[in-house]
């Protein structure tokens, strides 16, 4: 390895974005990775489940791979990631074949709705005509106002505001008559592991929601989210960086000579590697960081697709299968009580809906995973294909092959899912504000040219790279004194 300036720990999306923005400042940029392979929550692996056929290893659909500005500037269409958008960017089946379908087209949405169609307008679809102010609010540092929100983003601010005052307490169901619309918008709140309401998930359900009718919807990249960290480390070595995987960084001792750290990790990890060498009261807020509760993996092989009750739901990239508001709202009670839920939240996703690509040999891969208690070594491979087979009959008939990952095992596939948390930190209130610490700037460990880029970081969860691109530039402002805007756009002949 050569001697490197900046040493990145972990590949996962924010080490890469860190990387390639240190690397095209022009400084010697090693990245090292504890795992066979890079990408960290972005992988595409073979399980071994059916020849030839890969999996995403956690995430699998990507809104904010359209509203980041890091990958917005980056441009992953020029570096031949194609981004696929199903028409349907999500859908929620509920009791007697009936269905919430989240549409890309918000009037297509709004008339499916019916009675609630309006309620849904007036709440979702005016944040996703103003989705770059609510993108600026909701995936900011937490610490500053979001550049132009002032002149131009304060209408939309306040929308999101109230709606997620809202849609965070009781009051949730204040401007829904039928059961439809609200359990469309619970199903998303979900994403956030949290019990319901709440303003962290109200928080998540209305930004998500909203890109989901910005024109460009959720998409799938083709071939796997193994694509966006292909690209990231292929513009890092263009420019100079290398990577070296199988290389686990356990104590300071570990880590190869450079002037600035990045890590990429938890902060558990982090004061693991660091020790006393970080200052006392730096170290004692980040041992203070809380994590969640987590998700259990289940991988499958089918035969055919989900045989979904309800119409459109089987053109859906992604499917929350919780049923209906109250439904979703208990089985996030029991997991926050540390029990599993008879009828866990289950998201599932099928990339063949777009991508037929990753069928092979007439099998196609479903991605699913089940909310569960931190720490659970429960096999929830038998509650995942009951709850499906709850709205979609036949199911377990089309399954081929399965596996599941239980949430105390995710951590050998990320280090950073402490106890099975896909979000690198609880999603509450205080830590959407002071993640990981409550100090100004949420990057710095403490310690002089050491600093943390993680999801555990602002904004937090979510394959976007902007908290290793915030964080990589503060490094090159603090420590080498580049002050200039780095270029990401990929050179033009």
């Amino acid at each position: 390895m050569a001697r490197a300036e900046v040493v990145v720990v972990g590949s996962g999306p924010n080490g890469l974005a860190a990387a390639v923005t240190c690397a095209r400042a022009g400084l010697r940029v090693l990245v090292v990775e504890a795992q066979p392979t890079i990408g960290g929550g972005a992988r595409t692996l073979d399980l071994g489940l059916a020849d030839g056929m890969v999996h995403d290893l956690c995430s699998a659909v990507h809104p904010m791979a359209w509203a980041s500005p890091f990958l917005a500037e980056f441009d992953l269409a020029a570096r031949g990631v194609e981004l696929l958008t199903p028409e349907v960017s999500y859908a929620q089946p509920l009791p007697g074949g009936r269905a919430g379908v989240a549409y890309r087209s918000l009037d297509r949405t709004v008339e499916g709705l019916g009675v609630d169609g309006k309620a849904w307008r007036s709440l979702v679809g005016r944040l996703s005509e103003r989705t770059e102010h609510v993108v600026g609010v909701a995936m900011g540092d937490k610490r500053s106002i979001p550049q132009g929100l002032l002149r131009h983003g304060i209408p939309a601010a306040a929308a999101f505001g109230l709606g997620v005052l809202e849609q965070g307490t009781r009051a949730w169901d204040r401007r829904f008559v039928d059961d439809v619309a609200p359990a469309l918008l619970t199903g998303v709140a979900a994403h956030a592991i949290t019990p319901l309401p709440s303003f962290a998930a109200a928080g998540t359900a209305l930004l998500l929601a909203s890109l989901a009718h910005a024109g460009k919807g959720w998409p799938i990249p083709r071939g796997g989210s193994g694509a966006i960290a292909g690209a990231l480390a292929d513009d890092l070595r263009a420019h100079g960086g290398e990577i070296v995987t199988d290389l686990r960084v356990s104590s300071y001792d570990d880590l190869p000579p450079a002037h600035c750290y990045l890590f990429d990790t938890s902060p558990r990890t982090l004061v693991r590697v660091l020790e006393d060498r970080l200052p006392a009261r730096a170290r004692r807020s980040l041992e203070a960081f809380r994590y969640g509760d987590a998700a259990a993996k289940v991988d499958f092989v089918l035969s055919g697709p989900v045989p979904w009750a309800a119409p459109d739901v089987d053109r859906a990239g992604t499917v929350h299968v919780g049923g209906t508001r109250a439904e979703m709202a208990h089985a996030e009670a029991e997991v926050a009580a540390g029990r599993h839920a008879e009828r866990p939240m289950v998201l599932v996703s099928d990339p063949t809906v777009v991508d037929d690509s990753r069928r092979v040999g007439g099998l196609r891969p479903l991605w699913s995973y089940a909310h569960v208690p931190s720490g659970s070594t429960q096999d929830v491979t038998e509650a995942v294909t009951a709850q499906i087979e709850r709205f979609a009959p036949g199911f377990r008939d089309v399954v081929v092959a399965s596996r599941c990952i239980p949430a105390a095992h995710l951590q050998e596939h990320d280090e950073n899912y402490v106890g099975g948390d896909i979000s690198a930190g609880s999603t509450t209130i205080v830590q959407m504000f002071a993640r990981p610490t409550p100090t100004w700037n949420p990057y710095f460990s403490g310690r002089d040219g050491v600093y943390l880029c993680s999801a555990s970081t602002p904004p937090g969860p979510g394959v976007h790279g902007i908290g290793g691109w915030n964080a990589a530039r503060h490094a090159l402002r603090e420590v080498f004194g580049i002050s200039e805007p780095v270029a990401l756009a990929p050179r033009t002949s």
